[in-house]
């Protein structure tokens, strides 16, 4: 069996993280805050590169995620990768965030209360949106790791190829195959179940 430290850095990240958070589950409380901890700064990261522009909002964002990752502890689903799960939730909590608070400009109706049906309308956005990244998660989980990680970084964390070529530790040409591949493989796997 392989030591962590000898696989490369995401595989590494996801043992460590997803192995802190089922001891934690299991009722290791020391277990649970370090892995509380750790996530803390993948979050951290995730989050400033995509609030460049509101820079003081990425902690408070970071303990929305935190919280929200507690809160749903339990409805993790062991067959989907916890790094996915943990960047859903808080890709959620940002898009959240930017729909409480990003300007619109004048082509665009102001988001407020008054609005007939809008919280109907929001309840049934967030509930599909969280089916869709139930649905993304599965998906994912039946590609190959090397072609998942490549299009979890590069699709939906929003790395470039030469980023997500350092951090899987292969070529960007290696990157740019696995990502075409994965998709290729989704797009199948699509069509088989429709």
């Amino acid at each position: 069996m392989q030591r962590i430290h000898e696989l490369d850095p995401l595989r590494a990240t996801e043992l460590r993280l997803r192995t802190l958070l089922l001891r934690g589950l299991d009722g290791d409380a020391l277990a649970y805050r370090r892995f509380l901890q750790a996530t803390a700064p993948y979050l951290r990261a995730f989050l400033r590169r995509r609030l460049s522009r509101w820079p003081d909002e990425v902690e408070d964002l970071v303990q929305e995620s935190l919280l929200a990752i507690h809160i749903q502890r339990q409805s993790y689903d062991t067959s989907v990768p916890l790094t996915a799960w943990l960047y859903a939730i808080a890709r959620y909590k940002l898009f959240d965030w930017l729909r409480r608070h990003a300007r619109h400009d004048s082509l665009h109706d102001p988001l407020d209360d008054a609005h007939e049906g809008e919280s109907a309308l929001f309840s049934n956005a967030d509930e599909a949106a969280g089916e869709a990244r139930h649905d993304l998660a599965n998906l994912l989980a039946m590609l190959p790791e090397k072609q998942r990680d490549a299009i979890i970084l590069t699709k939906l964390d929003g790395l470039s190829i030469h980023e997500a070529s350092g951090i899987l530790q292969i070529s960007d040409a290696d990157v740019k195959v696995s990502v075409h591949r994965g998709l290729k493989a989704l797009a199948a796997i699509l069509r088989g179940t429709t």
